[in-house]
């Protein structure tokens, strides 16, 4: 059997406003089975009985004979629909075994719902045209060629009403490189980033920064009246400014995972719970805006198509162990500064931190990493800072 990775390239398409209508009744459709699908689940988990995936699609089969209006829907994408519903029961069920108290998977509406997905025989590409089975062929901007073998198609509408095609394709295993470099990443939100060479990279706070407007434009919409079209407008004008904080955020992320895999070979990062963090109501928003979850996913597929490597290790004690000899200096949050009574020494403490980062990296991982940490730390608030004997 074949192997090798996957690549997502995202194009902009331009259907026609015929075109247009057809993929959103397909949507629309797709969304109506999806919650009736949901519904027939969640009634057979409370009776006890079972309903799989296979069932479901045979229940689908009888469903385009008998509606017309789904015969107009590509069959692969309405079976895509239900796997989505069978992947969504597989995490239920996997957090009821782990002990958590999950709810059922959420219904969706029309505006929750904005995608269609085509596998590798409902769509083609040729001559900057994308043809869609029950679509037809749809001016698409190619700004980069596709390389290896596409696998599937997802047609997405934003929520600014603009549509983009992601083809997904796979293409052969990059050799990996001898490692040669690694660095251990802190991630935070006084620095974006800190690393264990003694790099410190300041977080642009894109949604900070346009705060104001975007309450103004949470108020206008809160003041127009639901369904009218000018509630529509102001909806689709938010959405714009949202698009661009997005936009933004990734284009820095992008360059940022760039250059961390363009100077390394192994990078190493803090297995966080991102999620977990942000119940934290006091810095949800902040850690959000930093995006950490991108730049490590980022980093990890940039590194993979470099024939690199991306580790995530411990991330108990990082900030509390004093790296140069692993006594535990405890400190709040509020304290910037590592300074350890045991062998004096004294650094930032997100770069403590990504020293210990660094030092976690499993052995396995090359003889290179035994080697012991040559970096200068980062100078303290008063103008110094040094490392112990």
């Amino acid at each position: 059997m074949w192997t090798g990775m996957e690549r997502t390239y995202k194009y902009r398409i331009y259907p026609t406003p015929a075109q247009a209508e057809v993929l959103n009744w397909n949507i629309l459709l797709c969304q109506r089975l999806y919650n009736s699908a949901l519904e027939e689940r969640i009634r057979a988990f409370q009776a006890g009985a079972s309903v799989n995936f296979i069932s479901q699609c045979r229940a689908a089969t009888m469903l385009r004979k008998e509606n017309p209006e789904y015969q107009n829907v590509y069959s692969h994408a309405l079976q895509d629909v239900l796997r989505r519903i069978d992947n969504a029961y597989r995490a239920f069920f996997r957090r009821l075994k782990a002990g958590e108290k999950p709810g059922f998977p959420r219904f969706k509406s029309f505006r929750r719902y904005h995608s269609i997905t085509y596998d590798r025989y409902g769509f083609r590409l040729d001559n900057g045209r994308l043809n869609l089975t029950k679509v037809g062929d749809i001016r698409v901007f190619m700004h980069r060629p596709i390389e290896g073998t596409s696998l599937t198609c997802i047609i997405k509408r934003d929520a600014v009403g603009d549509w983009w095609a992601c083809i997904s394709s796979k293409i052969p295993d990059v050799p990996k490189v001898l490692l040669k470099s690694a660095v251990g990443v802190d991630v935070g939100l006084k620095s974006l980033y800190t690393t264990s060479d003694g790099e410190e990279v300041k977080p642009p706070k894109f949604l900070r920064r346009s705060e104001e407007k975007v309450k103004i434009l949470q108020r206008r919409v809160s003041s127009k009246k639901k369904g009218s079209r000018n509630r529509e407008k102001s909806v689709k004008d938010l959405a714009k400014v949202y698009r661009k904080i997005e936009r933004q955020r990734d284009d820095f992320l992008h360059k940022q995972a760039r250059s961390l895999v363009n100077r390394y070979d192994l990078i190493a990062f803090e297995n966080l719970n991102i999620k977990g963090m942000q119940g934290n109501h006091h810095l949800a928003k902040s850690i959000g805006d930093a995006g950490w979850g991108k730049l490590i996913q980022y980093t990890t597929y940039k590194a993979v198509d470099a024939g690199k490597s991306v580790v995530l290790v411990d991330p108990s004690g990082t900030s509390q162990i004093c790296a140069q000899c692993g006594a535990v200096v405890k400190k709040s949050l509020s304290v910037r500064f590592h300074v350890c009574p045991k062998c004096g020494f004294s650094a930032d403490r997100d770069f403590n931190a990504a020293l210990n980062i660094r030092g976690r990296i499993p052995a396995g991982c090359g003889e290179l990493l035994k080697t012991p940490v040559e970096a200068t730390p980062l100078s303290s608030p008063s103008g110094g800072g040094k490392r112990g004997p």
